[in-house]
C-alpha cells in the first residue's frame, strides 16, 4: 500500500506520537511522586496525592513499554545503539522506576510511619530520577553520542557513562525534572481540593517562570551551539538500510534547520506560549485549562526536538556518517508494512480504553475520601 520512504516517514511520526503519550503520561505521574514528600504533610493528605494517579500510573507506564518495542522492531540499529551504548544509564532508569510499584503497593500495608515514610521517599526517587536521566538523554540525543559501526553493521559505543554528564545534557537533565514536577502539580491541582489544591498552586507560581527561563537558556544554547551533520550525499529514501552508504559534512546548525523549513519554528512558539499559557491559567484558578495548555506546551518541546533532529534519529560526534537517519535504520519494507497494519488496529483500543478509565476514575481525591475508603485506595 505504502512505499518504503512513505512508511519511514510514517514510522517516525508514530514514534513521535509514542514518546509524546508516554512523557504527557508518566510526566505527571513522575512530577506528583516526586512532590509527594514535599506538599503531604499527613499520612491522609499523601495517601490522597497518591491515590491521584493511583488507578493509572501502571497503564501511563506501558507506553514506555510500546517504545521500547517499536525501536527494536522498527529501528533496530537505534534500539541495538542505545540500549548497547547507554546500558548503565538505562539499568539506572529502570531500578528507579521498580520503587514505583512496589511504592505504590506496599506503602499502605502497614501503619508504622516509619514503613510508610521510607516508601514514599522511594516513590520520590521513582518520580525525580527518571525524568532527570530521560532528560540527559535528550540532551546527549541533540549533541549526539560518540558511536560507530563495523562493516558488519555492529555498533560500538566509544564513550562512557560520565561523558553523559555534561554540562549541557545535566541542564537539560534538571529541566527536565522542572517539567515534570510543573505538569504533576498542575494535575494534583486538577484533581484535588483545599490545602493540597493550595500548595500545588505555590508550585505552579514559583515553576512557571523558572521553567520558562531555562527553556530559554536551553534553545538559544541549541540554536547557536550545537551542529548537524549535513548530508551531501545518499542511495536514496527508498534504498535498503545502510548507515555507511552516506557521506556528510559537519556544516549545518540547529538554527539553519529551522530557518531553512519557516513552519518548523511553530513547534518551540507552541513550547513557550502553552506552557506560559499553563502557568497563568493554573494562578486564575483555571485547573482545566492550565492541564491542556501545559500538554501543548510539552508537546511543542518534544516535537522542537524531533524537528530539530530530522532526518536523524541518533547522531555520531565521532564518525558523523555513520549516524542514524530514518532513511537508513529502519527495518525491512515487510516489517514497517506488517506493524503498521498492527498499529492501526491496536493503538485506536489502546486510546479508547486509556479514556474509558481515565473517565471512570475520575474525580477529586481528598485526605476525608481516603479515610472513608480505607480499604480500596492506596
Amino acid at each position: 500500500m505504502f512505499d518504503y520512504e512513505t512508511l519511514r516517514f510514517i514510522w517516525w511520526l508514530f514514534t513521535g506520537v509514542v514518546i509524546i503519550a508516554f512523557i504527557l503520561t508518566s510526566g505527571f505521574d513522575f512530577g506528583i511522586c516526586a512532590l509527594l514528600p514535599f506538599l503531604g504533610k499527613t499520612d491522609l493528605e499523601r495517601r490522597a496525592i497518591i491515590n491521584t494517579v493511583g488507578g493509572t500510573w501502571e497503564g501511563n507506564q506501558v507506553w514506555l513499554v510500546l517504545l521500547g518495542g517499536a525501536l527494536f522492531a522498527v529501528w533496530p540499529l537505534v534500539y541495538a545503539t542505545l540500549f548497547s551504548g547507554l546500558y548503565v544509564a538505562m539499568l539506572l532508569v529502570l531500578f528507579a522506576l521498580f520503587f514505583r510499584p512496589a511504592g505504590f503497593d506496599y506503602r499502605s500495608k502497614l501503619e508504622n510511619p516509619a514503613w510508610r515514610n521510607a516508601w514514599d521517599w522511594g516513590l520520590f526517587i521513582g518520580g525525580a530520577v527518571p525524568p532527570i536521566l530521560l532528560g540527559v538523554l535528550a540532551g546527549n540525543l541533540v549533541q549526539g553520542l560518540p558511536f560507530h559501526f563495523d562493516e558488519n553493521l555492529r555498533p560500538y559505543y566509544d564513550g562512557g557513562f560520565f561523558d553523559l554528564l555534561n554540562p549541557f545534557a545535566l541542564t537539560c537533565g534538571a529541566l527536565g525534572l522542572l517539567i515534570s514536577l510543573f505538569h504533576g502539580a498542575i494535575y494534583l491541582k486538577w484533581r484535588t481540593e483545599g490545602d493540597l489544591y493550595n500548595r500545588a498552586r505555590a508550585v505552579i507560581q514559583v515553576l512557571g517562570p523558572v521553567i520558562l527561563g531555562s527553556l530559554a537558556l536551553v534553545a538559544v544554547w541549541v540554536m547557536l551551539a550545537m551542529e548537524l551533520p549535513h548530508i551531501t550525499a545518499m542511495p536514496g529514501t527508498g534504498a535498503p538500510s545502510n548507515p555507511l552508504h552516506k557521506t556528510v559534512v559537519m556544516d549545518a546548525g540547529w538554527l539553519g534547520q529551522f530557518l531553512r523549513h519557516p513552519w518548523m519554528l511553530l513547534a518551540p512558539l507552541l513550547g513557550f506560549g502553552g506552557l506560559f499559557l499553563a502557568w497563568r491559567s493554573a494562578l486564575e484558578f483555571d485547573s482545566t485549562g492550565a492541564f491542556l495548555f501545559s500538554t501543548l506546551g510539552i508537546s511543542g518541546v518534544l516535537l522542537s526536538l524531533g524537528f530539530g533532529l530530522f532526518p536523524y534519529l541518533l547522531i555520531s560526534t565521532t564518525h558523523p556518517a555513520h549516524s542514524l537517519t530514518i532513511w537508513d535504520a529502519s527495518s525491512s519494507h515487510f516489517t514497517l508494512t506488517l506493524a503498521f497494519w498492527i498499529t492501526v488496529v491496536f493503538l485506536p483500543i489502546v486510546l479508547t480504553y486509556t479514556r474509558w478509565v481515565y473517565k471512570i476514575l475520575w474525580g477529586s481525591v481528598t485526605p476525608e475520601k481516603v479515610l472513608n475508603n480505607q480499604h480500596s485506595l492506596y
